[in-house]
């Protein structure tokens, strides 16, 4: 093979409104945003495939992982509308080390989760913890905990 892939850089999430977008991060996970960027023009719109691209778009730095934030002011994007199920549904799974307290603080802090979290009871994983959140976009969160110890 003449490449090897060495990580995951970013995960992009198209917002609707950035700077509400980076006050929910914010409010609810702490996160920092970084400087919002501007980008235009034909080679723009020939790479992500939308005719009249203007975007402006910012990271967050998750560990060594990068979360894009990227708001198309033209042209106007449909709502997230996908269901987990839906083919290309995506979702970003963020590992904390206190199921329990990063539940009831996020559910102080306002966010909406699918349900309680999940235990594991069989396989490899047995004992870890999930639960799905979605962002003010609806865009598909999970919290993901490890069994302790």
């Amino acid at each position: 093979m003449a490449f090897t892939v060495a990580g995951v850089h970013h995960i992009g999430i198209t917002v609707r409104d950035m700077q509400r977008s980076f006050e929910w991060y914010t409010r609810m996970f702490g996160l920092e945003p970084g400087p919002v960027n501007h980008n235009e023009g034909p080679a723009l719109e020939a790479g992500v495939e939308v005719p009249g691209a203007v975007l402006e778009y910012s990271m967050v730095q998750i560990g060594s992982v990068h979360l894009e934030f990227l708001e198309y002011t033209r042209p106007d994007g449909e709502d997230f509308t996908l269901r987990n199920c839906d083919i290309g549904a995506t979702h970003v799974c963020l590992e904390v080390d206190d199921m329990d307290a990063a539940y009831r603080t996020l559910l102080e802090r306002g966010a909406t989760f699918n349900a309680p979290p999940v235990a594991l009871t069989e396989g490899a994983l047995t004992g870890s913890q999930w639960a799905y959140l979605r962002d003010p976009d609806g865009v598909q969160l999970e919290l993901w905990q490890y069994p302790r110890g």
